[in-house]
This record gives structure tokens, sequence and C-alpha cells, in this order.
């Protein structure tokens, strides 16, 4: 069992929260398939208008509605964390939530988990390469019920910055307002635990027996959250005048 004294937990969700495969096997393909559809039908939304923006910014050239569709699909062959595609899986798979098609895979030791934390006062938040409203909708709409009640927050490559750079990590300990040291990290990735731990973070390793295993690096390895007990850290009560553990000998005379 892996122990930690924390006010803050940060999960991320592909391997760790929830299948690998799911992601891989359901979701991007769903996507990916209605990358052209999705464009079409949304000319006179302003997100449209915004992707086109964003993609010409990421690949230095403007760029026309084909043109976007062509970027992105080459992008999500090649599974790149770019944050305009990320941007519109997010919103191709907001339909999909909405309409039954889709829901999140959350692994059975994880609700328990999340609740255990939550109760205890322990402040979860997911970060993940995909944009902050799919994650939403992921725990909204997940294999276990709506856990969206048990996390405090969400953080994507877009207002936090790449997994595997730690100033990602000090940019979260800001917006959070916890110590790096009172903060723990949970994650697949070897690459994005070693900028947590960089940052000051406690980290854990999640391998998941049916998902790709990957290097541990120096970072404590489980296989499911209950093998993780998390307690909350409380601030040492002051020692004064009139305090519970004060003497006659600290009152002023």
């Amino acid at each position: 069992m892996i122990t930690a004294n924390v006010r803050a937990a940060v999960l991320d969700i592909e391997g760790t929260t929830g299948s690998a495969a799911h992601v891989y096997d359901v979701m991007f393909p769903y996507a990916r398939a209605r990358l052209a559809d999705w464009f079409a039908d949304h000319r006179d939304d302003p997100c449209h208008a915004e992707l086109l923006v964003e993609i010409a910014e990421s690949t230095g050239s403007v760029v026309d509605e084909r043109e976007a569709v062509q970027v992105l699909t080459a992008w999500a062959d090649a599974d790149a964390k770019a944050a305009p595609l990320k941007r519109v899986q997010g919103l191709i798979w907001a339909e999909g939530f909405a309409d039954g098609t889709l829901t999140g895979h959350v692994y059975p030791d994880v609700p328990p988990a999340l609740r255990a934390w939550h109760a205890a006062g322990i402040a979860v938040y997911i970060y993940s390469s995909g944009s902050v409203s799919a994650q939403r909708n992921w725990f909204r709409r997940s294999s276990e019920g709506d856990l969206s009640g048990l996390l405090r927050g969400h953080f994507d490559l877009g207002n936090a910055g790449s997994k595997t750079e730690v100033a990602s990590y000090r940019s979260i300990t800001r917006a959070i307002a916890v110590e790096p040291h009172l903060t723990v990290f949970l994650s697949d990735r070897v690459g994005e635990l070693d900028a947590a731990a960089a940052a000051g973070w406690h980290t854990v390793a999640v391998r998941r027996p049916e998902d790709p295993s990957v290097p541990t690096g120096d970072h404590p390895l489980v296989t499911a959250l209950d093998q993780i007990a998390l307690t909350a850290h409380r601030p040492a009560a002051p020692v004064g005048p009139g305090s519970p553990t004060s003497t006659d000998e600290d009152s002023p005379s």
C-alpha cells in the first residue's frame, strides 16, 4: 500500500483512471470519422472560425475548412498532442455523450477511491491531454455513473500546457493554491511523472494490466487505485496564549 499525506490529488485519464484501449479503439475513431461533417455542420458556430485560426497558428499557414480537416486527420493518425485536435475531438465527443452513443470508461476501483479522497477533504483534479470539456463529459457520463461531483477541477493542454513540461505542473500548483509537496500526481506515463516530480510533487505510476506497460523509473507503482491510501494534510494547530497546547509559561506576564 502506498501512502501519502496531501491536500490535492491530480489524476491522468488514459491508462490511469480509464482504459487506454477505450480511447484508441472507440473515442479516437469516433472523432476522426466525423471531422469533415462537424466542420460542415458548424460553419455558423464561433468555434469553427476559432479552430481555423488555431490550426493556422499551429501550422504557420492559413488554412481553409478542407485543409483544416486534412491537418486534423493527419494529427489524429499520428496521435499528436495538438491543442486544436484535442479541442475538436472534445466538441465531437460532446455530441456522442449527449445522445448516449459514448460513455467514458472508468475502472471499477476508481469511484471508491474518489469518494474516499473527497470525503477526507482531498481536492481531486484531472489533468489530461483531452480538452476540459471532454474530461467533464467523460466523468459525467462514465461507465460507473456520474462522478463529476467528486472532482474539483480540470486541466488540459490549453490551460496548463504539455504534460511532459515541468512548467505545466508549476502552473497547476499556482492555480490550485496547494504546495507542491502536498500534491500527488497519478499517471501511466513516465515522462509526465518525471516532470511532476521535478516540480516537487509526489508521484505514483499506474500500470493497468490490460493496457500497454510503461517503465516506472523511480516512481512507486500500483495497478489499481485501491492500492493507494491518501490522508488529508491538516495544518498544525497554532501554539499560543489560550490554545489547548499552551502553558502558563507561554502567557505574557
